[in-house]
């Protein structure tokens, strides 16, 4: 993998203007953004929008300007943060104090050894939920993959969120509720010019379903109002902050982090574990890999947390899954001040658009950065990629703090089905992107899960 020298003479951001854009914009935002950013190789690109002119950074160098060097100076605030604002309010997703207090709140329940602390109740649930593949493994009868995936990562972050305090009602009401908020925001989230007095489709499910969340949620921090109890879940933490006496917190702002990571380790999770489906089926070289790894490993065992430190290509895979379709796909930021980036003036309130979708695909970047490929992340060439080459969890004082969790739960999640199945898609589908709030795939994706004791 090579990174060229960012380019530091130039004064003016390549402009991409709109009526050479607008079109392909409508048919398909993503490509088109692909084509931009493949077009421009790392210079900063200015979009004209009409109504917004932002700039596109994708240079690793540039990216870490942003993230990190000039953190304080781009911030989570502006036109395109609107829908995720309305969602998860004063929290963790948001900046300035509202993001410090939450962070301090919750980064000791996201620690490595605590992460590690949940990891036994994680595989247990995760080990469970694979449970309910017998039945159709038994029959031959294909399994719809995103729903699927979905049913498990909940069942998993209901540990990590909420211990033993929620009753299986509550979390069976919410697990839906959240899957329709993360599809009927995806209008919003493409057109946050829109003022929110002009309806869009997907508004009303929108409400509905925060509705549900907002029920569910603020009946939950009511019954543990007095005491919230023992545990290092999240909604533990975040009730024993607001008890603090001289806190200023309130039930809102328990709602707003609940909902945030929520969000933010269901949705995610969910349709990274949806991708790795196809790509393995266009990979049998990677699939034979892997299924050999974990068989050495887990056996007929039913997976462990202390299996994963002896399944390094399960974390590689999964690292690659990661640069091809990042959970988070496009990080926005606004400029408080007057800067530059690699020569090109910033005014004062102009938006930067942060992809790690699109620098994962730079050529300039990566070598054959359309193919997947684990071994970029074999430790001795992992070690040569450029710190913002690859940054699939944001990066600087805003980076996932949920990343532990992620990893764990991917991998055990990955490593829970292959140990016992052996997936067989229903029919070889296009790998086709569509963006909204994440990049999900455009087509829906059946399997069958062959028992891998019949397959030996």
């Amino acid at each position: 993998m090579t990174v060229d020298v960012a380019p530091n003479t130039a004064q003016k951001a390549r402009s991409f203007p709109l009526y050479r854009t607008f079109s392909r914009f409508v048919r398909d935002p993503l490509r088109e953004l692909e084509r931009i950013s493949r077009t421009a190789d790392g210079e900063i690109a200015r979009l004209d929008l009409g109504a917004s002119h932002p700039y596109v950074v994708t240079h690793p160098d540039h990216v870490q300007q942003v993230l990190k060097s000039q953190a304080q100076n781009f911030v989570r605030d502006g036109t395109f943060w609107r829908p995720l604002h309305t969602l998860f309010g004063s929290s963790i997703m948001s900046e300035g104090e509202e993001w410090e207090v939450s962070k301090r709140v919750l980064q000791p329940v996201f620690s490595t050894k605590n992460v590690r602390a949940l990891t036994e109740s994680m595989a247990a649930a995760i080990n469970q939920a694979v449970d309910t593949f017998e039945e159709p493994a038994r029959a031959g009868r294909p399994i719809s993959v995103l729903p699927e995936m979905g049913r498990i990562v909940n069942e998993t972050v209901i540990k990590v969120l909420f211990g033993d305090k929620i009753r299986q009602a509550e979390a069976e009401r919410l697990g839906p509720a959240m899957e329709q908020v993360a599809t009927s925001i995806a209008f919003r989230f493409l057109l946050p010019f829109v003022p929110r007095r002009i309806p869009l489709p997907g508004d009303r499910a929108f409400g509905e379903a925060a509705k549900v969340m907002d029920e569910t949620l603020y009946e939950l921090v009511d019954r543990f109002r007095d005491d919230p109890g023992e545990g290092f879940d999240i909604f533990t933490a975040l009730c024993r902050a607001r008890m603090t006496e001289g806190s200023g917190l309130d039930d809102a702002w328990i709602r707003d982090n609940l909902l945030a990571m929520w969000a933010t380790s269901t949705e995610t999770t969910t349709v990274a574990l949806t991708w790795i489906w196809p790509i393995l089926d266009r990979h049998p070289e990677v699939a034979a890999r892997l299924t050999a790894e974990i068989d050495a490993v887990v056996g007929t065992d039913r997976v462990r947390p202390d299996h994963l430190h002896r399944l390094p290509y399960v974390k590689q895979v999964i690292q690659e899954l990661l640069r091809l379709y990042p959970i988070g796909w496009i990080f926005p930021r606004i400029a408080r001040e007057a800067t530059d980036l690699g020569g090109v003036p910033i005014k004062a309130g102009q938006t930067v658009l942060i992809s790690p979708y699109l620098t994962h695909r730079l050529e300039s970047v990566w070598e054959r950065p359309l193919e997947f490929d684990p071994e970029r992340f074999a430790p001795e060439r992992a070690r040569t990629h450029h710190r913002y080459a690859y940054f699939p969890f944001g990066g600087g004082p805003h980076m996932c703090i949920g990343r532990h969790v992620f990893n764990f739960e991917a991998e055990l999640i990955l490593t829970s089905i292959l140990s016992r199945f052996r997936p067989r898609l229903s029919e070889s589908i296009p790998i086709e992107p569509k963006i909204g709030a994440t990049i999900r795939p455009r087509y829906d994706i059946e399997m069958t899960l062959v028992p891998a004791r019949e397959t030996a």
